[in-house]
């Protein structure tokens, strides 16, 4: 299939189309058009190739990556990256499940294909590294990336159905879209059962994630391993009545949550009081379970951000997240840490894809747990980021945010947490921080603005925030064509920023 063609460029297109080397106040003045690449849909026609780097030091190329970033050579920060759109017809709604960076490429999920992108451009239709089209919409996907940056997708069988089954996977090389591998998986009706669909529109929802040379699915009817080289299922559990398992966190470990249903004939179906949780920590090799976990009755919802040191954020009679878990390699529980009704907040992604291990302002590593406090409106906006101990669940280190600005953590790096803090007045800059629970030092990578159509993509639980080799990346999961009587808009779908410095002698 021939690549889509590329609208007539204007003469301001094709200097936006430059290479990004002045700063962000001038590349955001530059006008550029996009011509229609939201309609893309199948193909599979794939981009330059390029020799695969090499994994990132003390990791394999099977293994998860886990980035150390080094400070940047300035703090400057330069805009490197931009992706963005101006014809959106009224009314038109577009997924887009998933963002990912290496190096080089910026990845995204869009509809039914995956598009890789150069980082340092403006990007037009026909301009990226490559694209992949499968068979049908993402219906599900994973933030981890493999050090030889690889990455799964899940994709529905066709979209030519509204009911088409989410029962494929695939395994994906970022550098240049290469198809590594595909398969088929089982699934199950939605319900108090794990039983297999027949026809049904109502599906459990699978779940896809990464650890050490595993591919592991989950089904609700079970789990599949599949071997990350060559795509063979190296394992299969099933669930047993009245438990399904209904998500995976990977990472350093695998950890599989099970939703169990009542058998309770006076409690109705539909109540969240019908539902109890488990979780299991599975050997990624064998599938052989380690050791199992039995959430408290009452916990209304169960996300997983660290697998090992297990960390698990429950949400205890309400809908947001009340309480983080701290379990011991047995699968005990060794601290509760409350979120003190509200004074601290912790979020997990809360999408129609089964991310259960996405939980962007929760960061786990130097023996911690970071979260960020409630805002502070008293005076000016403010708000600091706190550590706990999972070993004890005692605070540990605070650094506040400082007036008119707030603190939230991304992830950590090594021993150091990399923190963002937002400026609330829009002419401060915004900044990506190295915060070193060890010392208490803040070390400031990169200072940075953002154009006012760009700002709402700094909010986490509706946006991808990626930080990846000296760059900050901001990705919209969706996005809406104008409303109203507004025929045209602007919209930016992807802004990445790096140092003004890096390249330079």
């Amino acid at each position: 299939m021939t690549q889509p063609a590329p609208t007539e460029p204007t003469s301001e297109r094709k200097r936006g189309r430059k290479v990004l080397t002045a700063l962000l106040a001038v590349v955001v003045a530059a006008a550029l058009g996009t011509g229609g690449w939201l309609l893309w849909g199948g193909g599979g026609e794939n981009g330059a190739q390029s020799d695969k780097p090499q994994a990132a030091d003390g990791q394999g190329p099977l293994d998860v990556r886990e980035t150390v970033e080094k400070q940047p050579p300035g703090t400057v920060g330069e805009m490197a990256f931009r992706f963005s759109v101006d014809d959106m017809a009224p009314g038109e709604h577009v997924e887009m499940p998933g963002m990912w960076a290496t190096d080089r490429i910026l990845a995204k999920g869009i509809n039914k294909t995956l598009v890789g992108m150069r980082i340092g451009t403006d990007i037009a239709p026909g301009e990226e590294e490559w694209r992949l089209g499968l068979d049908g919409p993402i219906c599900g996907y994973t933030r981890h990336v493999t050090g030889d940056h690889r990455t799964a997708v899940l994709f529905r069988a066709n979209d030519r159905e509204e009911d088409a089954f989410c029962n494929q996977v695939a395994f994906v090389d970022l550098d240049d879209g290469r198809l590594v591998w595909e398969d088929r998986f089982s699934y199950s009706v939605a319900g108090p059962g794990p039983g297999f669909a027949t026809g049904s529109s109502s599906q459990d929802r699978p779940s896809v994630t990464l650890t050490h040379d595993t591919v592991a699915v989950t089904w609700g009817g079970g789990t599949v391993g599949y071997d990350m080289e060559e795509g063979e299922s190296r394992w299969a559990t099933k669930a047993t009545a009245p438990c399904q398992d209904m998500g995976a966190a990977g990472g350093r470990a695998l950890l599989i949550r099970q939703m169990c249903w009542s058998t309770d004939e006076s409690v109705p179906d539909t109540s969240w009081q019908h539902v109890t949780y488990k979780v299991r920590k599975v050997d990624p090799a064998t599938g052989r379970t380690q050791w199992t976990y039995s959430a408290a009755k009452g916990i209304r919802d169960l996300s997983v951000p660290s697998t090992d040191p297990a960390v698990l954020a429950v949400a205890g009679g309400d809908t947001e997240i009340t309480d983080l878990l701290s379990l011991d390699d047995k699968g005990r529980n060794r601290a509760t840490i409350s979120l003190r009704n509200g004074a601290y907040v912790a979020d997990c992604a809360y999408t129609d894809y089964l991310v259960i291990d996405d939980c962007p302002t929760i960061a786990v590593g130097a023996g911690q747990v970071f979260i960020r406090s409630k805002d502070q409106m008293e005076k000016q906006i403010s708000n600091w980021i706190i550590g706990f101990d999972l070993a004890t669940g005692n605070t540990t280190k605070k650094f506040d945010s400082g007036a008119g600005s707030l603190l939230q953590p991304l992830r950590m790096s090594g021993d150091q947490l990399l923190a963002l803090r937002l400026s609330d007045d829009h002419i401060a800059p915004n900044t990506l921080v190295a915060l070193d629970p060890a010392t208490d030092e803040e070390i400031p990578y990169l200072y940075f603005g953002l154009p006012a159509e760009g700002e709402p993509l700094t909010l986490s639980n509706e946006n991808d925030i990626v930080v990846q080799d000296g760059r900050i990346f901001f990705g919209a999961k969706s996005a809406n064509g104008p409303s109203g009587d507004k025929k045209k808009q602007w919209t930016y779908l992807v802004l990445g920023i790096g140092s003004s410095a890096a390249g330079k002698p």
